[in-house]
């Protein structure tokens, strides 16, 4: 799937038909440049799914928690400072990906030969005017 949009009124209506391209995949890599959207796009994701923790980058922490509704965990995490994949699993990467709670990965490219299988692919892209393109495999 492939989707356009300019505004971040827009957002919401892409989160929840990433929702639903993405069925029952639990685990998200999100691929894009730095400013592309990855974040912002996550928030959009966390309001669908009715997060009421505050949702930010995990940049310095490595990865967030946080809380449904309903209490089930969303995990975001920050890949973009870790070493090597050696450190992904020292914090536990595996057993986030095996929990069957969310798991929305920004930088996935620095823990590649650990991504699970299935997994859903999103890659962000912007163009000069602010145009954002996201695509799923």
């Amino acid at each position: 799937m492939t989707l356009h949009f300019k505004s971040l009124d827009e957002l919401d209506e892409v989160a929840n038909l990433l929702l639903n391209e993405a069925g029952p995949h639990r685990v998200w890599l999100f691929e894009g440049d730095m400013g592309a959207g990855k974040t912002t796009l996550i928030k959009a994701l966390c309001r669908a799914l009715h997060v009421v923790s505050v949702v930010q980058s995990p940049t310095f922490g490595i990865v967030n928690e946080y809380t449904t509704q309903s209490g089930d965990p969303i995990y975001h995490f920050d890949c973009y400072r870790l070493r090597n994949e050696a450190e992904a699993l020292d914090i536990g990467l595996e057993e986030y990906f095996d929990s069957g709670d969310y798991c929305f990965v920004e930088w996935p490219e620095r823990i590649e030969a650990l991504w699970p299988t299935p997994h859903f692919r999103v890659q962000l892209t912007a163009d000069p005017t602010g145009k954002r393109t996201v695509k799923t495999r």
